[in-house]
Formats: structure tokens, C-alpha cells, sequence
């Protein structure tokens, strides 16, 4: 068992209705815990609960299943909701209203913001939630999935609109550059570069013939421009042509 862990008011409850497999619920704390969500209620587990499997496969998330509720009922485990999210793949015969993953998540992270509590219904793994489950839920979670095979495995499930949580909450970047312990190069650094390598190549020759020549310097500087280069690409490629010219008088 874990340290005693409280989970904080701030997240959306993630509700396993019915669950079959200890390793689900495992897995599915495990998929929770990488996304920042703590709140788990697990209604009815078929091989009871605590459970020595979903121990073994939360590897490292077990606080997420000491803190979890386990309850009898759907109708329970939604008590304190305000608003549920019911997840499925499959066409029910319900009027309600259809969301995507994201926006499921972006819609409850502004009710959330409210100080609404918001809960997801997962259904078990044979067949899904019951009619009588979604009836509870204010609205439907539908992934776009290939329609020849619509069914996810559990864990899969928790783990996606946790991932579509965690981007409403947190905000990364779409892009980032790992510089390595290096910074890029200013424009001394490439100015010196592009004099290194131009007046190397003017003693061997290579701006020939004459006439042509400055206009085959100006090309290779506008080269080292425009290319994004880090002090240590820099320094690299004064090494480079360093040992080429040491290399050739050495001949």
C-alpha cells in the first residue's frame, strides 16, 4: 500500500461501472496518475475489491486505487455530480447530446471552473455500459474510432480522455527545441564561420573561375545564414574544416 494520499477537489471523477478484470482497473489508475487525475469510484467490481491485480498493474499509481470509492451503483456513484459523461461506443437508443474527447474534457474543465463536479462513466469491458447507465449521464463521449472496430480496452479509454484532460489544464507547447546544453549561434559566430570556411577555400582554389567568384562567396555566406545553426554546430564545423586543411598538408 501507498502513503495515505487525499486527492484534490479538482478533477473529474473517473467511474469504472461494473469492471471485470483487477488488471483493468490497475491499468486504468496507472493511465489516471500519468494525467494528473486522482479521483477513481469503481461500482461493483466483478472479482472484488481490494484487488491484488489492480495492484499489481497500477505500478507506481496505487495511491490513486487506496483513495478510490467502491459502491454499489451507478445512481451512487454519480450522487454528487453535477454533470456525467457517459463513454461509448456503440448507438443507444437515447436523445442526448454527443461529444468528442476534447470536448467533452474542454466542456468540463469549464464546469469544473464553475465549481461544478464532473464524472465520467466507464462501462466493463464485454459489453460496454448498459442503457440504464447512460440514462444517468447528461451527455455521451464518442471516439472516432475505425467503425469496423469501435471496442477499446478500458485502460485505453481512461488513458485518452485523461490525455484530453490533461490539455485543457495544462498548456504545452506544440513545438519545442532541445538545445542540449548549447544556445544558438549569434550573427559574430556565423559571420566568423562563413570567414573561416571563405578564406580556406580561397587558398585552395575553389573560387574559380574569378569572374564568378564573389558571387559564389555570397552565395556560401547566405548558406551559413540561413541555416539554424547552434555554438556547438559552429564550433563543430571550424573543426571540421580545421582538421581537413591538417589532414591535407600532412599529404
Amino acid at each position: 500500500m501507498s502513503e495515505q494520499f487525499t486527492p484534490p477537489a479538482a478533477h473529474p471523477a473517473i467511474i469504472l461501472v461494473r469492471p471485470q478484470m483487477g488488471e483493468n482497473i490497475g491499468a486504468s489508475a496507472r493511465a489516471m496518475w500519468n494525467f494528473g487525475l486522482h479521483h477513481m469510484r469503481v461500482v461493483a467490481p466483478r472479482d472484488g475489491w481490494p484487488n491484488e491485480r489492480a495492484v499489481a498493474l497500477a505500478s507506481g499509481a496505487g495511491r490513486v486505487l487506496d483513495a478510490a470509492r467502491l459502491v454499489d451503483t451507478t445512481a451512487e456513484a454519480c450522487a454528487d455530480c453535477d454533470f456525467v459523461f457517459a463513454t461509448t461506443a456503440r448507438d443507444r437508443d437515447l436523445t442526448k447530446p454527443v461529444f468528442t474527447p476534447e470536448a467533452a474534457m474542454q466542456e468540463a474543465a469549464k464546469r469544473m471552473a464553475q465549481g461544478q463536479r464532473v464524472g465520467v462513466l466507464f462501462g466493463p469491458e464485454r459489453a460496454g455500459l448498459e442503457n440504464d447507465d447512460i440514462a444517468r449521464a447528461n451527455a455521451i463521449v464518442s471516439v472516432p474510432v475505425n467503425p469496423d472496430f469501435p471496442s477499446l480496452n478500458l485502460a485505453q479509454c481512461v488513458l485518452l480522455m485523461g490525455y484530453e484532460w490533461r490539455r485543457q489544464v495544462e498548456q504545452a507547447e506544440a513545438t519545442q527545441m532541445e538545445m542540449a546544453g548549447t544556445v544558438w549561434a549569434n550573427h559574430a559566430e556565423i559571420d566568423a564561420l562563413a570567414d573561416h570556411y571563405e578564406a580556406t577555400l580561397d587558398r585552395a582554389g575553389f573560387f574559380f573561375p574569378e569572374a564568378k567568384a564573389a558571387s559564389m562567396k555570397r552565395h556560401l555566406r547566405n548558406v551559413w545564414s540561413r541555416m539554424p545553426l547552434t555554438r556547438a554546430d559552429a564550433q563543430t564545423f571550424h573543426g571540421m574544416m580545421r582538421q581537413m586543411v591538417r589532414w591535407k598538408e600532412r599529404g
